[in-house]
């Protein structure tokens, strides 16, 4: 069985540490907590899991950091997680297995990152990410924000799924922000990922025009991993819908396809432009080639789970009702509920369709 440390980098996470520590203390052999400025309690209750807390001064570089803690791992594979993440127990399970299992020669595990759930629990939206690494290879983290762990060799993808769990989910910090915006003064050539990273903090501050900009300084730089430029289409047609150009929004989201085939994400954009200007025959057509396609298996890339699954059929449920087509419109509704059986928009049109095709 192979050994794991966990390597961890961490500031003033005393609401959200000992949650994620005991959800995977007892699966790894060495547990490194490298803190960056806590001037709450956090180092406290790092204490409770492991003597390894050490101190690293922060200077804007999360890569720094967390190449830090790598340096300290003792273990033949590293594991890392953020303070606010955490393993449920099915994944518990797994991993757990995953350590009894693992072939030696793999260089790299990548697991799902499931990044927010609904209210039922349902996963919302996911990637994958590179997790547990062979501590021999001493691979290298990169970027100062957002940065990404560059790995090579045999690399397997599990089922295994971190759970993001942030106290405030629709918070954004403007820590990222900063920094960006203090390259940006100091005229620091940015990298078309730093572009790409830039134009999202500013999207998420909803600073949309200035985010049209980087994104479209990313694109044409024709240098980005090919989810990048797919995400960035989408981001480019959720500002022009903010700053009311509907047709430059239609425009990126037909961008999208001329970097991998049609994605369900996308599919609903469309009918949701055409379903705006009441072209409901043609929004059924992209939304009911949403319902149509295969969710990717191990998609790299963001994954709008939505998109997937509920949301084309309430849409088309939507469509058919101004359509007349009222037994369609339950049909897809009724598909929509099996998804997502508390969704309160789903129940009223139940109830709204039942009563119509009750009296008809």
């Amino acid at each position: 069985m192979v050994t794991v440390s966990l390597c961890m980098i961490v500031k003033n996470e005393e609401n959200v540490l000992a949650r994620c520590l005991d959800s995977v203390s007892d699966l790894v052999d060495e547990i490194i907590i490298v803190d960056t400025g806590s001037t709450d309690n956090t180092k406290a209750i790092a204490s409770r899991y492991t003597e390894k807390v050490m101190d690293f001064p922060w200077r804007n570089d999360f890569s720094a950091a967390r190449n830090f803690s790598f340096q300290h791992a003792t273990m033949d594979y590293i594991f890392w997680m953020d303070a606010d993440d955490v393993l449920l127990e099915k994944d518990r399970h797994q991993f757990r297995h995953l350590k009894h299992t693992l072939d030696p020669s793999v260089d790299s595990v990548t697991m799902i990152y499931n990044l927010s759930t609904d209210e039922n629990g349902n996963v919302t939206a996911s990637l994958r990410r590179n997790r547990l690494v062979k501590r021999a290879n001493v691979f290298q983290w990169y970027g100062a924000v957002h940065e990404y762990l560059e790995v090579w060799g045999t690399i397997i993808n599990s089922d295994i799924a971190i759970t993001h769990q942030p106290l405030h989910p629709h918070r954004h910090s403007k820590r990222n922000l900063h920094i960006y915006e203090e390259r940006l003064a100091q005229n620091e050539t940015f990298s078309p990922r730093d572009l790409f990273y830039f134009a999202n903090e500013l999207f998420d501050h909803q600073q949309y025009e200035r985010a049209i900009e980087y994104y479209e300084k990313f694109l044409k730089t024709n240098k980005g991993w090919i989810e990048d430029n797919i995400y960035a289409c989408g981001k480019l047609a959720d500002c022009f819908y903010e700053i009311g150009n509907k047709e430059k929004a239609f425009h990126y989201a037909l961008q999208s396809f001329s970097y991998d085939t049609p994605r369900a994400e996308f599919c609903c954009r469309l009918g949701y432009y055409f379903l705006q200007c009441q072209q409901y025959q043609s929004a059924v057509f992209w939304y009911k080639l949403a319902t149509q396609l295969e969710k990717p298996k191990e998609n790299w890339g963001l994954i709008n789970h939505i998109c997937w699954t509920w949301l084309p059929h309430l849409q088309l449920c939507v469509c058919y009702y101004h359509l007349g087509e009222y037994e369609l419109a339950y049909k897809h509704n009724e598909i929509a509920r099996q998804y997502a059986p508390e969704n309160g928009s789903i129940l009223h049109n139940k109830s709204l369709l039942e009563s119509i095709l009750s009296f008809h």
